[in-house]
């Protein structure tokens, strides 16, 4: 072999290994993919979506109320919505969302998941803790009825994108 083409193998094997170090990082502390399973979100999210989500965010921030997020437990992890932050007092009445004592507008639900989301409360959350729900209320298991209240470190990122299936591409809401 000439040294032209020794060069060029090493360019190549330099390329190749800066690339999966790259991946690597990315994928480690910035983003990473999940797969819905199950139909507590729709329809935002539908059973079978490969989702996009950033693990960086929250490492700078606080979840936000109506963020989508990646919750890790140790048997399985769960994608639902953040509805009440810590120290809130959360209850819903004839399918009305209250947050401490003030309506809250859902934009993000459909009328007929508000009306099976059911009477419950009043709940004081505790602090450094979340309230969640699916979107699809009278199938998820959220905070009402399951999880509890989620704790800061258990969520390990925010939903930006859906990425599989291509036809659905979308950030998410």
């Amino acid at each position: 072999m000439s040294s032209h083409t020794n060069s060029e193998w090493i360019d190549w094997l330099k390329a190749i290994f800066i690339a999966i170090i790259l991946a690597f990082i990315l994928r480690t502390f910035l983003f990473s993919t999940s797969i819905v399973l199950g139909e507590s979100m729709y329809p935002t999210l539908e059973d079978g979506e490969r989702i996009l989500f950033n693990k960086f965010v929250y490492l700078v921030d606080e979840p936000n109320r109506g963020d989508i997020v990646i919750i890790q437990r140790p048997n399985k992890n769960y994608v639902k919505r953040v509805i009440a932050l810590p120290e809130e007092t959360i209850s819903v009445k004839d399918g009305a969302l209250y947050i401490n004592g003030e309506k809250y507008t859902q934009s993000f639900l459909e009328k007929q998941a508000i009306m099976r989301t059911g009477n419950f409360g009043p709940i004081t959350v505790p602090p450094n803790s979340y309230f969640v729900m699916g979107d699809n209320r009278g199938i998820s298991r959220d905070s009402r009825n399951g999880l509890g209240f989620i704790y800061k470190d258990e969520i390990v990122g925010r939903t930006e994108f859906i990425i599989y299936p291509i036809d659905e591409w979308d950030r998410t809401k």
